[in-house]
C-alpha cells in the first residue's frame, strides 16, 4: 500500500503563500488545498479564482478539497484547472455520482468526503466512481481541531468496503506524530496534514517525519 502526504495550507501563512508551498514541495505527495465557502462551513479560504491561481502555480499536483455549497457546478472547474484530485462532500451534494463522473471527465481524480456524523454504508455503492474517500477526523471548517480517534472505525470500514480496489484512503483532521500511526493502523494510506506541518519550525522535516510513521510496519 502506497504511502502519501499531502499537506495542507490551511495553517499556512497565506500573506506569503508561494514561499509556504516551496517549504514543503521536494518532500510532499500532493499540496492539499481547502477551499471553504462560508457557507457549507463556518469559514471562508479561497474563491474559484483564488484557487485556480494557487492550482496554476503550485510545484506539486494539488488535491484540492471543496467545503462548499456549489459543489455540483464548480466541481468540475477545479479539475479543468488543472486539480489532480478533486473532493466533494457527500453531504453538500445533490447530483453525486455525475458530479464524481464529471470530475473524472476533466482528467482528475474523483473524491468523495464525508463528515464524523455521515455513515460511509450509504456511499458504498459509488465505489466505481470514486478514486478516493475521504474520512473527516474532525468536523470540517477550522483547522488546529483535535483527532477523532473514533473515526478510526470508520476508516477501517471503509477499508472493507474498497477492498482490492486502487482506490485512496484518506483522512483530514488532527493529524499528527501522536496520530498518523493510529490512522494508518485502521487502513488510510493518504494523510493530510496543516497544522502539524505548518505550525513547525521546519516543516519539510515534519513532513518527512510523519512519512517515516505512516511507511513504518
Amino acid at each position: 500500500m502506497g504511502i502519501r502526504i499531502t499537506p495542507s495550507i490551511l495553517n499556512a501563512d497565506f500573506s506569503r503563500l508561494d514561499q509556504e508551498i516551496n517549504r514543503i514541495a521536494s518532500v510532499s505527495d500532493l499540496l492539499h488545498l481547502d477551499v471553504m465557502d462560508n457557507i457549507f462551513v463556518p469559514n471562508f479560504t479561497f474563491d474559484f479564482d483564488q484557487a485556480a491561481s494557487i492550482i496554476g502555480s503550485s510545484p506539486i499536483p494539488v488535491d484540492s478539497h471543496l467545503m462548499i455549497a456549489d459543489v455540483d457546478r464548480l466541481a468540475p472547474a477545479y479539475a479543468h484547472a488543472g486539480s489532480a484530485s478533486v473532493t466533494i462532500h457527500a453531504e453538500a451534494s445533490s447530483s453525486i455520482r455525475s458530479t464524481l463522473r464529471a470530475i473524472r471527465s476533466e482528467g482528475a481524480r474523483s473524491g468523495l468526503a464525508i463528515k464524523p456524523g455521515t455513515s460511509i454504508e450509504e456511499y458504498a455503492d459509488l465505489v466505481d466512481d470514486v478514486d478516493m474517500y475521504l474520512i473527516m477526523t474532525v468536523e470540517p471548517g477550522f483547522g488546529g481541531q483535535k483527532f477523532m480517534s473514533t473515526m478510526m472505525d470508520k476508516v477501517a470500514r471503509t477499508r472493507s468496503i474498497i477492498g482490492d480496489r486502487p482506490i485512496w484512503l484518506q483522512v483530514d483532521g488532527g493529524i499528527s506524530l501522536e496520530t498518523i500511526e493510529i490512522a494508518r493502523e485502521a487502513g488510510a494510506d493518504t494523510f493530510v496534514a496543516g497544522s502539524a506541518v505548518f505550525n513547525s519550525a521546519d516543516p519539510a522535516d515534519m513532513v518527512e517525519q510523519l512519512r517515516a510513521l505512516a511507511d513504518a510496519k
